[in-house]
């Protein structure tokens, strides 16, 4: 299993929104296939055919709480990273 795959499994669990870390929610945004445009403190993604932006900002090197609850809800709402 790869890293973006135990990734993508804690944050669908939902059990430790609070152990995300930053670059980690990045990188598998990336993989994804989302774009990333920086401004400021502010990590925006945007992927062709969902209408959602994800906003991410960094909390001492892990993901906010309520963005992980965010990405959370795109990832399933647009069944991504299941199987692809």
């Amino acid at each position: 299993m790869s890293k973006h795959d135990k990734l993508l499994l804690q944050i669908l669990q939902g059990r430790s929104d609070t152990n995300i870390p930053f670059e980690d929610l990045r990188r598998l945004l990336l993989h994804l296939g989302f774009e990333e445009r920086i401004r400021g403190s502010h990590h925006i993604f945007r992927k062709s055919g969902i209408e959602e932006k994800i906003n991410l900002q960094r909390d001492d090197g892990k993901a906010k709480v309520y963005q992980v609850r965010q990405v959370r809800n795109i990832l399933l709402k647009y069944k991504l990273g299941g199987e692809q």
